[in-house]
């Protein structure tokens, strides 16, 4: 589990560093969101977190945080829409570790396949779930 935190946290830092606009602010949460071929993640780490990889399958991955950096619980859900308008339901996990939470969810793509992602994020049962949308061409490796 340690080594997929890791994982995440560079490919957070790499598409951070890429373009600042990989992440939303709402409120005083900042939520942070890529999509990532699941290649990227070593095969010993896919199989002890059950992660299945492959060329045409995706991971999304979610994060809010507080300013000061304090991974915070959310309640996400969304779907995946690819050019056709066809649809994938985003089935998201929480992954812990210490004061970090990630979310991922799973997706299959077609190679250079332009995707529409609608993610609805709550992290306050009190306040309406903010809508996040993103797009992201996707490649078989």
């Amino acid at each position: 589990m340690k080594y997929l935190i890791i994982i995440l946290s560079a490919v957070f830092s790499l598409t951070v560093q890429a373009d600042q606009h990989d992440y939303k602010k709402h409120g005083d949460h900042k939520i942070f969101y890529s999509a990532f071929n699941s290649t990227f993640i070593d095969p010993d780490i896919a199989v002890a977190n059950q992660i299945v990889r492959g060329k045409d399958k995706g991971l999304v991955n979610i994060a809010v945080v507080l300013e000061a950096g304090k991974g915070l619980p959310a309640v996400i859900s969304g779907n995946v829409y690819n050019i056709f308008q066809m649809s994938q339901k985003l089935e998201f996990v929480a992954i812990r570790e210490q004061d970090t939470i990630y979310y991922l969810a799973p997706f299959e793509f077609e190679n250079e396949d332009f995707l529409t992602f609608k993610i609805s994020v709550q992290s306050d049962s009190n306040k309406p779930a903010y809508k996040l949308k993103f797009q992201k061409k996707m490649y078989h490796d």
